[in-house]
């Protein structure tokens, strides 16, 4: 995967694009399609968030989307208070109107890109983040917002992350993109897979697993976790 950042989307066309597809992520099967085993990455991050802070009270939800992630762990730990965030306003409104309706607690949204948004210290149990730290562009970006959603947690929280990933190994990066590129064919066809391709190769500039977990310890995460992995996804988190 290229990772030159001069030719990937810009922030508005990001926006853009998600401004136009609310109805398709408000369904985890369509929104998640191409992401192999979106859902059970979902299951085991909120298992984790449940059995870590069974007695969370407020959770950070950033690139929300229209609230999928925020369902799952309220059926999870009921009535938190759900602070959502994401680029796009018809997608925080879907989410807004999902959201409440399944928690008796407040609902906050926040129309805002993660790498500017101002968040309080030590006020979150849990923060999740689906498929949307790939969007991060250089290593600077990536440590600002891992340090940013490091002290935005309480003592004893947790932040998970279920996205895309590299790998740091070529031939290894080589031989996984080529599997997922089998999958997606298989999934919809030759032009599905291109199709998919091209959208990453556009849009996404993600990091390996190893990277993301070596940053989370470098700004302070004292534990490190890794739930579960399938080709060029992954689901893992660590605690504050």
């Amino acid at each position: 995967m290229s990772q030159n950042t001069e030719t990937k989307s810009t922030v508005a066309e990001i926006r853009e694009r998600f401004d136009n597809d609310v109805a398709r992520f408000s369904n985890l099967e369509t929104g998640q399609q191409s992401t192999v085993d979106a859902p059970i990455s979902l299951e085991l991050i909120t298992d984790a968030v449940k059995s870590i802070t069974p007695n969370a009270s407020r959770l950070l939800d950033i690139g929300c989307g229209a609230g999928n992630y925020t369902l799952k762990m309220l059926s999870k730990i009921p009535d938190m208070a759900c602070t959502l965030v994401d680029l796009s306003k018809p997608m925080l409104l879907k989410a807004r109107e999902r959201v409440a309706a399944a928690t008796s607690n407040s609902v906050e949204i926040k129309q805002a890109d993660i790498r500017e948004l101002d968040l309080p210290e030590n006020h979150y149990c849990t923060i999740l983040a689906g498929a949307v730290l790939h969007h991060l562009r250089t290593d600077e970006e990536w440590e600002a917002v891992f340090t940013k959603l490091y002290k935005t947690l309480k003592p004893g929280g947790s932040f998970w992350i279920s996205d895309l990933i590299i790998h740091d190994m070529t031939s290894i990066n080589n031989l996984i993109w080529k599997k997922y590129g089998e999958y997606l064919e298989q999934l919809g066809g030759t032009a599905y897979r291109e199709k998919v391709l091209a959208y990453i190769q556009k849009e996404d500039t993600p990091r390996s697993l190893n990277y993301q977990l070596d940053l989370m310890k470098k700004v302070g995460f004292k534990q490190v976790e890794v739930l579960h992995k399938n080709l060029c996804f992954a689901a893992f988190g660590g605690i504050k």
